[in-house]
């Protein structure tokens, strides 16, 4: 027979999940895993020469010589069966395919858009925000930038320009939304070139070249406020977008009673479109889009998603 000490008996208190005792569910998955891919363990000395070989450059490494890999998130999440199931069910149409309104109906419902256009993955739809908004000479605020998103906007022919506030900078600080956007810098850029020679701010939500900082749903409001004053639309890189509402649930006050469906819908209708790629919240290994509210932005990009 086990001690006294070794066994549970009713005095002794049960231990909990945070998330349990917070009155939430457990941060157990709620899904079972069903497939599995196999892997084979490296030892360190085949890793060395294996990264010697890449010159130190984790994008020239073969995936087979990485166990763990921590290069980034993007289209790494196992798809549920039903998924899977949605690729079989629709149909392979070349034009007019069932899922095509399928997902305009999801983003409608979720982030409140009017039109819809479907890309390959985010870049594709950076690219025709890019190309049907923008003007050489146009300057392009935003709070810090994404490799692609900077590359596509100055491909067209504008210059970026960071606002982020300069808490983001900060690795000592403790602010909870980091990803702000600084309101005194964009009024000044909007002094110095002209609003007609912006033609958006690009807002993050939340920030990846930050660390994945949030932006706060007071600043986005004020965002919209300024940019309203001087006729500048805003355009979300909204790929984290529902991670960056529940940031809002968890840290802003106001919104812990609200659900993250609520929260994304207000978040998103501070701005007038949206790029996104589906390999981050949308869970899916390929994908994206581009949403806007303006029509003549729409017929030019979906002229342009066709070559």
């Amino acid at each position: 027979m086990p001690s006294t000490s070794a066994r549970t008996t009713l005095s002794t208190p049960i231990i909990h999940t945070m998330g349990q005792q917070a009155g939430r569910r457990s941060w157990a998955e709620p899904y079972k895993i069903k497939m599995v891919e196999p892997l084979r363990t490296t030892t360190r000395e085949e890793r060395e020469r294996a990264i010697v070989a890449a010159g130190y450059n984790t994008f020239l490494l073969h995936s087979a010589d990485v166990y763990i890999d921590l290069l980034t998130d993007s289209g790494t999440s196992a798809m549920s069966d039903r998924q899977w199931a949605g690729m079989m069910l629709g149909d392979e149409a070349y034009a007019g395919s069932i899922n095509y309104y399928r997902l305009e109906a999801a983003i409608q419902k979720h982030y409140g858009y009017r039109y819809i256009i479907p890309t390959h993955q985010g870049r594709g739809a950076e690219n025709l925000l890019s190309q049907s908004a923008i003007k050489p000479g146009d300057h392009v605020p935003g709070n810090m930038y994404f490799t692609t998103t900077r590359f596509h906007q100055e491909h067209a022919g504008a210059t970026f320009h960071d606002i982020i506030i300069d808490e983001a900078h900060d690795t000592s600080s403790a602010h909870p939304f980091k990803g702000d956007i600084d309101l005194g810098k964009l009024q000044a850029l909007i002094d110095k070139v002209g609003a007609d020679k912006i033609p958006y701010v690009c807002m993050a939500a939340t920030v990846n070249m930050a660390g994945g900082q949030p932006i706060s749903m007071v600043n986005a409001r004020a965002v919209r406020e300024l940019t309203r004053k001087h006729g500048i639309k805003i355009y979300l890189d909204a790929t984290r977008a529902v991670e960056n509402a529940y940031f809002i649930k968890e840290r802003e006050a106001g919104y812990a009673d609200k659900s993250l469906e609520a929260i994304l819908l207000e978040f998103c209708s501070y701005s007038d479109g949206a790029t996104m790629s589906g390999k981050k919240d949308h869970l899916v290994n390929i994908g994206g889009w581009l949403a806007t509210n303006d029509e003549d932005l729409f017929e030019e990009a979906r002229n342009l998603v066709v070559v």
